[in-house]
């Protein structure tokens, strides 16, 4: 019981101190709860020289690349990010096992009016299991929505630059 709140509340502090608001928070917390199924787990931050970040196709500034560990076992990674909308940014999460297959995608927060879609289950299942030998191509292997056109290319663009970085940071042995 103890080593559970110890969990919850190190998670809480390190998300509230890059800014995530609290349902975001709260979000992350249920998907790794159920992606993984377990109730405690730990974030362990992944720090990536500002060098190396410049070559990346995703962006990596903000600490927000987390290995998850519970017992002591490493379980995968989690990353959030950001990807534009017509006119705002919309907040996702990508989690992945420890070979960089990706388990779960998710959009934490859409700002839109329109084109909110994108974070139906249904459409963001077509990038469980890819991984960065995969080419996602939007109208080809990745549905079109109507009405989120410019969602649906900015969250496979966002996917496909994650998994190409994060093969760059597997490469360099960062990962």
């Amino acid at each position: 019981m103890k080593f559970k709140i110890v969990s919850i509340l190190t998670v809480v502090f390190l998300l509230m101190s890059f800014n995530v608001p609290k349902g975001i928070l709260k979000k992350i917390e249920k998907e790794i709860k159920a992606t993984y199924d377990i109730e405690a787990y730990q974030f362990v931050n992944i720090d990536i020289d500002p060098e190396i970040t410049k070559i990346l196709d995703s962006e990596f500034s903000n600490n927000n690349l987390f290995k998850i560990e519970a017992n002591g076992e490493f379980l995968g990674y989690a990353y959030l990010g950001q990807a534009p909308s017509k006119t705002a940014q919309f907040d996702y999460l990508v989690l992945l096992d420890t070979d960089l297959v990706i388990k779960k995608s998710k959009v934490l927060a859409y700002r839109e009016e329109y084109g909110g879609e994108i974070g139906s289950k249904r459409w963001l299942k077509q990038f469980i299991g890819k991984t960065a030998e995969d080419s996602l191509k939007y109208g080809d292997n990745i549905m079109a929505i109507s009405g989120a056109t410019i969602s649906v290319r900015s969250m496979t663009n966002a996917i496909n630059n994650l998994l190409q970085s994060l093969k760059v940071l597997h490469n360099k042995n960062i990962i």
